[in-house]
C-alpha cells in the first residue's frame, strides 16, 4: 500500500512538479522512512507524530532536517490534493533554524592553477581541461555539465543553452578560452555509443561521463595544483559567481545566468566577498593578537 503511495507521489514530484530525478529520490527516500517508522495510518498522522519523528532524527544536521521536514510537508500537500486529507499535520512543526552557507571558493589564480594543471596530449585530457573551463567560465552545476549536449552549443554565437533543475532552460554566455577548450576536446572526442551520440561529454567506452568520474577529475587536479582546500565540482560554480559579483556584474544578470529561482539564493554571493572582505581587513589589523 505504502510503496503505491510512494510511486504516485514520486511521479507528482516529477511531472506536475518538474523536480529533478535526484530529488524525487530524496523526497520519496524520507517518505518511506517515516512510514517505516510510523506506527500509526497515514490518516491518523499529527502534528505530534511528526515532531516525535524529527525528534528521532535529531542526530542529522540542521539542513538534512529541513530538507526532511519539507519533503513530508510536500507529501502531506499532494494528500490533501488527493482528497485524502483535510489538513496537513507539518503546518504547525517549526523546522530547524539554519544559518547563512558561506560556500568555499577560489581565488582566480587558484581556478587558473587547477587548469593548467591538466595538459597531457590525450584526449582524456582535453575533456578534463574544457570540463574545468566549462565549469568555472560557464558556471554550470555538476549535472548540467554531464548532460550537455552537442546540438545544446552555439559557441559560433557565443552561448551555451542549459536545462537546469525544473527542466528549465538558459541560455549561458561562453568566453573564447572556454569555447576552444570544448573546441579543441571535440575535434578528438571519441565515436559514441548509440543513446550517448548527443552529448559533448563521454567516458572511455564512449557513453556519458558521470557526475562522480567528473567529481574525481577535480578532486585529482586541485591537488595536482598543490591546492588543499576541500574541493568540489560545486566549488568552480561558487567561485565563478563570487568573481563576477566581485568585478561589479548585475546581481539580476548572474542569477539568470546560474539558473537561481529566487534572488536571494544568488545574494549569497555577496555575503561570500564580504566574508572575505572582512578576513582580509582583521588579517591586517593594527590591533590584533
Amino acid at each position: 500500500m505504502n510503496e503505491r503511495i510512494v510511486k504516485e507521489f514520486g511521479s507528482y514530484l516529477r511531472i506536475e512538479r518538474a523536480m529533478s530525478q535526484n530529488t524525487v529520490a530524496s523526497y520519496c527516500s524520507d517518505v518511506i522512512h517515516f512510514l517505516e517508522d510510523c506506527t500509526c495510518r497515514i490518516e491518523e498522522v499529527g502534528t505530534e507524530e511528526i515532531g516525535s519523528y524529527l525528534q528521532s532524527r535529531s542526530g542529522l544536521s540542521s539542513r538534512s532536517q529541513a530538507r526532511l521536514l519539507s519533503s513530508l510537508r510536500s507529501f502531506f500537500d499532494w494528500l490533501i490534493l488527493e482528497g485524502q486529507l483535510s489538513a496537513n499535520p507539518c503546518d504547525n512543526v517549526d523546522g530547524p533554524k539554519l544559518g547563512r552557507y558561506l560556500p568555499d571558493v577560489l581565488s582566480v589564480e587558484e581556478v587558473e592553477a587547477v587548469i593548467e594543471s591538466v595538459g597531457g596530449p590525450a584526449w582524456q585530457d582535453k575533456r578534463d581541461r574544457a570540463i574545468l573551463e566549462v565549469m568555472y567560465g560557464c558556471g554550470l552545476r555538476v549535472s548540467e555539465v554531464s548532460d550537455l549536449k552537442i546540438s545544446s552549443l552555439y559557441l559560433d554565437e557565443g552561448f551555451i543553452r542549459i536545462r537546469g533543475k525544473g527542466n528549465k532552460e538558459r541560455l549561458v554566455p561562453v568566453n573564447e578560452l572556454t569555447s576552444d577548450a570544448v573546441l579543441k576536446y571535440l575535434e578528438v572526442r571519441p565515436v559514441p555509443v548509440r543513446e550517448a551520440g548527443d552529448i559533448v561529454f563521454l567516458n572511455r567506452n564512449g557513453g556519458r561521463l558521470s557526475r562522480v568520474s567528473i567529481f574525481k577529475s577535480v578532486k585529482k587536479y586541485v591537488l595536482l595544483a598543490g591546492i588543499r582546500k576541500r574541493i568540489s565540482p560545486h566549488t568552480f560554480r561558487h567561485s565563478f559567481a563570487t568573481h563576477l559579483i566581485e568585478n561589479g556584474a548585475d546581481l539580476r544578470g548572474v542569477q539568470e545566468m546560474l539558473g537561481h529561482e529566487s534572488i536571494t539564493t544568488t545574494e549569497i554571493y555577496t555575503h561570500v566577498e564580504s566574508a572575505t572582505w572582512q578576513k582580509d581587513i582583521l588579517d591586517h589589523h593594527p590591533m590584533k593578537k
